[in-house]
């Protein structure tokens, strides 16, 4: 998963953890709140009541009939307002007021609905008509001034406020992952054009750009500094490498040519006893096996410094063919089946003939050599989603442990094959069909399992 994603996917799933916590704790939070503005609203309006009162007198309040109480309500009985005569104390005042916030069920027009109240006790005085406080007795008379809110409203305080504060919540979390992750992709943009520019399809030190990527932040110069310097480095050792196995192959012939003759001329002596006859017809051999890994090594010098001509356009189905009549006579001595289907055919672009032929010759005898006696190889072609072209060649051999499919394509890194009879391998054949799909900009990788074989993929890229 890319780095991009990760980033994006972390912010989204603390965004979320972020909303399942508001929508946990906000509810109790505004339910708080809503209470709180309710009590400091009925508190408001007990002071502009009492202000009132201070002002016109509960004449303006009360009704002309002795003792009796005032009540009103609003049209949608949500809340309401009400003072009440209670009985003095014989001795006169007892204590400060009293004021009380509490909920309590209340009958209003037969209806019995619940209301936040406060409520308030103390002596309040009327006023005569020259506007002075007239005294009943020696002091005030005592009432009861209840100021009611209706639950109802009080709730539906609490759901605004509680879906206001859940969709803020959810808005301000989208808005946030939406600009974290156009913040990720800019501040992610030199890694990727690092890895798209200059690491995406490079198969050898020669093919990286050392152009400086266009940042300001450290870690990432750092970084590209640190592959240039390196891919400096494996540029230098790879050319050296090529230059020697090109040198000491070239060096090597002439001196095996030249042995070559020596035994050649040796063995037409008539006088050679015939155990020094031996002797030198196994030297013979040895000096054989050398030649041709001299000849290997300078193959793939040549190819990897790019001394082939890429200047013909070579049909897959055509040089298959061809390979599977030069390997006819090994096929059928060990009983061999083989099936050709190349649908359609494909025809690489910008290739070289011969290269190619060996390339697929190496793959073909390889199927022949480490599949057992009446087996069965495949030849695969069929087009890849991606616009390329994928060629499985597939036999039905002991097939190769997990452990050693990563050096199957490594120099003179040699192995025993599963299977009691499978021949020691491999050589140096795979390395030269990879360094040759390279030359080709193809692909080239084993999938196998024991016990069922193998299958070597040669996949190309997109046409054109």
């Amino acid at each position: 998963m890319r780095l991009e994603t990760k980033l994006g996917l972390f912010n989204g799933l603390s965004k979320l953890l972020l909303v399942l916590l508001g929508a946990l704790f906000i509810p109790p939070i505004v339910q708080r709140v809503a209470v709180s503005h309710t009590d400091q609203r009925l508190l408001d309006k007990k002071e502009e009541l009492l202000h009132l009162i201070e002002r016109d007198g509960l004449e303006a309040f009360l009704r002309a009939e002795h003792d009796e109480s005032y009540a009103d309500y609003n049209i949608l009985k949500q809340e309401y307002i009400t003072i009440t005569p209670l009985p003095a104390y014989p001795n006169g005042p007892a204590g400060p007021p009293t004021e009380r916030i509490f909920e309590e069920p209340r009958q209003v027009d037969k209806e019995i609905e619940d209301f936040r109240i406060l409520s308030y006790v103390a002596p309040l005085a009327t006023l005569n008509p020259a506007g002075r406080a007239a005294l009943r007795g020696s002091e005030p008379r005592r009432y009861r001034l209840e100021i009611g809110s209706s639950l109802a409203t009080v709730e539906l305080l609490t759901d605004t406020l509680r879906r206001l504060a859940l969709w803020v919540l959810v808005a301000g979390a989208l808005i946030t992952v939406f600009t974290d992750a156009a913040f990720a992709h800019y501040l992610l943009r030199p890694l990727r054009e690092l890895i798209s520019r200059k690491l995406r399809g490079i198969r050898q030190p020669g093919e990286f750009s050392f152009a400086r990527l266009d940042t300001d932040t450290t870690d990432f110069r750092r970084l590209d500094d640190s592959l240039s310097a390196l891919m400096r480095q494996l540029q230098t050792s790879f050319e050296k490498e090529r230059e020697f196995m090109s040198n000491v192959s070239h060096e090597l012939l002439t001196p095996t040519s030249i042995l070559q003759s020596r035994f050649e001329n040796m063995l037409q002596d008539p006088t050679l006893p015939e155990a020094h006859g031996r002797q030198i017809v196994e030297s013979q051999r040895t000096l054989y096996r050398l030649r041709n890994t001299v000849r290997t090594l300078l193959l793939i010098a040549n190819i990897e410094n790019e001394q082939y001509l890429r200047d013909a356009n070579v049909s897959l189905q055509e040089t298959v063919r061809d390979v599977a009549e030069e390997l006819d006579d090994r096929r059928q001595q060990r009983e061999i089946d083989l099936t050709i289907d190349l649908q359609p055919d494909y025809v690489v672009p910008h290739a070289n003939a011969t290269l190619l032929h060996t390339l697929l010759r190496n793959l073909l005898s390889n199927a022949i050599k480490y599949n057992h006696e009446g087996g069965q190889i495949r030849v695969l072609g069929r087009p890849t989603p991606t616009g390329g072209y994928e060629l499985r060649v597939e036999d039905q051999g002991p097939g190769i442990a997990a452990e050693n499919l990563p050096l199957l394509f490594d120099r003179f890194r040699r192995f025993h094959a599963t299977g009691p009879s499978a021949p020691e391998g491999y050589g140096l054949g795979l390395p030269i069909a990879q360094t040759i799909a390279a030359f080709h900009k193809a692909t080239l990788r084993a999938e196998s399992e024991v016990g069922k074989g193998t299958a070597f993929v040669l996949e190309f890229g997109a046409a054109g």
